[in-house]
């Protein structure tokens, strides 16, 4: 079953994009626990934003400023820390690395691999953003920064499993950045490293509107971490099972599987 029951990441279900329908996907989106975070959290935020409000236009001002900051941060973790090569050469951060982007370029259609860690996602949303609308609104400010932060982490994630989905959308904006962020994954890593917002990737030079424009990449489904370099920093392949894909992308379990079915035996001569 491709759809996911109510926080059915207790339960370790599948969530395959490439099987589901786009109401499929808003079922599971809805019901996934990092979601149901980030909206709680907005909501409650929003509420006290409106409670200790004082100055709407410092309100609003911060509400502006995670809207810039947010694509921005984005832009620069995408770029120097989920596509870093430091974080797998150490046993202590490998298995984070894994986690929050490894798994994704791997098997792109998995929904629970999809989304960033809610350990790291909130932290560091919440790190960077509040103490910025603080600055500008006072504690309204904060609150109204971080709980629109909530707002815009749900569409970015959401417009992010549509781009993974087998749909094709009817809005001129989501097949244009579906295609951009297909291409991130399908044909060059190293560019497009936005998912709705591609204005900073225009301004440092990492944007490429077609495929040919830029060279087929070795590294676009493991992200550096070649069979040479698990030799040397074993711990993300031992993680992955030794089931660690170089070549085009297949699901986790298509590869687990295949690890473990034994070679066929020799046929045996017959004796006569």
């Amino acid at each position: 079953m491709a759809v996911s029951e109510p926080f059915s990441f207790l339960k370790h279900r599948k969530h395959n994009l490439d099987r589901m329908t786009l109401g499929d996907l808003v079922y599971s989106f809805f019901t996934y626990y990092a979601v149901v975070a980030y909206i709680t959290v907005g909501i409650i935020s929003l509420a006290l934003a409106v409670k200790w409000l004082e100055n709407p236009l410092r309100m609003l001002l911060a509400m502006l400023a995670a809207s810039v900051a947010f694509p921005f941060g984005w832009y620069l973790v995408h770029k120097h820390i989920l596509h870093s090569r430091f974080l797998y050469k150490s046993p202590l951060t490998a298995a984070t690395w894994k986690r929050i982007h490894f798994d994704h370029h791997q098997d792109p259609h998995d929904l629970r691999v999809l989304f960033g860690a809610l350990a790291n996602v909130l932290p560091t949303v919440g790190g960077v953003i509040a103490p910025i609308g603080y600055l500008i609104g006072g504690k309204a400010g904060a609150a109204a920064a971080l709980g629109w932060a909530m707002v815009i982490t749900c569409v970015y994630e959401f417009c992010h499993c549509i781009q993974h989905l087998n749909y094709t959308p009817r809005s001129p904006f989501l097949k244009d950045i579906k295609r951009l962020h297909l291409s991130h994954h399908f044909h060059n890593e190293q560019g497009n490293y936005g998912i709705t917002n591609y204005f900073w990737d225009r301004l440092f030079g990492t944007f490429y509107e077609k495929s040919g424009d830029k060279p087929k990449s070795p590294t676009v489904f493991n992200l550096g971490y070649t069979s040479e370099e698990a030799q040397r920093y074993p711990w993300v392949d031992r993680l992955s099972g030794g089931t660690r894909g170089d070549g085009h992308p297949r699901r986790f379990w298509e590869r687990q599987a295949a690890a473990q079915t034994p070679p066929p035996e020799p046929a045996r001569r017959q004796e006569g």
